[in-house]
């Protein structure tokens, strides 16, 4: 599998990261532990947690994918993969810790006490990416910058990045980098799919200015662009049928925003010119997402390794101009499909 570069870093990953957000509740850990090994056979070497996970967030499951994550980890040699995770900080309302009663915040005290617990549970003793899950922009850049520097000289972690960041707040903390000679964010994590193309504007060009590297999540749009909830459908034990279910208004929102008329009728489009190719839906999206050049890995994810397949068939894979033009051609029909989320408080 090709390789990319972290930023100006001399990290090297795989063009596709396997992302683990459902491990310890859509997947058991025995089936986490054949999907991760089925990604790394197939030259997989980046792997993507965080402290909140599984996904939905629930008190009695914060950290459990980390754990797993831990224990599949012992059984390979460290030096060989790229480990991230990632510190909650404000969770903006969906990502609050459960355990942590109230906001949180991304100062000196939390990370440190953060960084530990992640290590523990990951039965490692660092981190190759640590990232800010959510921006607090109530803080001062550079306390968060200076304990992700002092992380960073005790041999805690290798690199900083941040996560559902903004365009001023990536810039502003690349200033406050500058500024005060601190490390700096490296990779920021977004949103970036065919139904959610925002990335493609002013972020793109602060990725490329600036030499941060953008690692997209949900290229499949949280399971939209698999066509699995068109016509209406919510199939049981899909992510968005789960959420559903809970009757918790933020989740239902989320919903919302992800199947919708227009969202839908962006994947019909996307569908038409995956026939029209003899391409699979799953790794057409899959493929779209890794070929930007602001892109370094793609995050890919499974509740089960079978679902695994469509998605690391993009590896290699470069679209021709013609197809990259007909997706393009359906932004410009339907422009913004997946609405901002008026619940962010950025």
């Amino acid at each position: 599998m090709r390789q990319r570069r972290l930023g100006r870093s001399g990290l090297v990953v795989s063009e596709i990261c396997l992302g683990t957000m459902t491990f310890g509740d859509q997947a058991d850990e025995s089936m986490s532990f054949r999907i991760m090994d089925e990604a790394y056979e197939r030259g997989v070497n980046f792997f993507d947690a965080a402290e909140m996970y599984p996904v939905p967030p629930r008190a009695e499951t914060v950290g459990l994918t980390e754990s797993i994550v831990g224990r599949w980890l012992k059984s390979k040699p460290r030096d060989a993969l790229i480990l991230a995770t990632k510190i909650t900080g404000a969770g903006h309302g969906w990502f609050v810790p459960p355990v942590r009663h109230g906001m949180t915040t991304l100062d000196r005290h939390q990370m440190v006490r953060q960084v530990e617990s992640s290590l523990k549970r990951l039965q490692t003793d660092y981190i190759d990416l640590y990232q800010t899950h959510w921006p607090d922009h109530g803080m001062m850049h550079e306390e968060t910058l200076s304990a992700l520097t002092d992380l960073k000289k005790a041999g805690k972690i290798r690199l900083a990045g941040t996560s559902n960041e903004t365009s001023w707040g990536l810039m502003k903390g690349l200033w406050s980098s500058d500024r005060h000679h601190l490390d700096r964010m490296e990779t920021v994590q977004n949103n970036f799919s065919l139904i959610n193309r925002r990335c493609e504007s002013e972020l793109a060009q602060i990725c490329r200015q600036e030499q941060v590297s953008l690692l997209p999540y949900s290229p499949l749009g949280g399971g939209v662009l698999c066509g699995k909830y068109q016509g209406g459908a919510f199939p049981e034990g899909a992510r968005f049928s789960i959420y559903m279910s809970l009757g918790r208004e933020r989740q239902k929102k989320m919903v919302q925003r992800f199947v919708n008329d227009r969202t839908l009728a962006v994947v019909d489009r996307v569908q038409a010119v995956a026939d029209s190719i003899g391409m699979n839906l799953t790794t057409l999206a899959t493929a779209w997402s890794k070929q930007h050049d602001f892109v370094a890995s793609t995050i890919i994810g499974a509740s089960h390794v079978d679902q695994l397949q469509q998605s690391l068939a993009a590896a290699d894979l470069d679209l021709d101009c013609e197809t990259m033009e007909r997706l393009a051609v359906i932004e410009d029909e339907i422009p913004n499909a997946m609405p901002e989320d008026g619940l962010r408080r950025l």
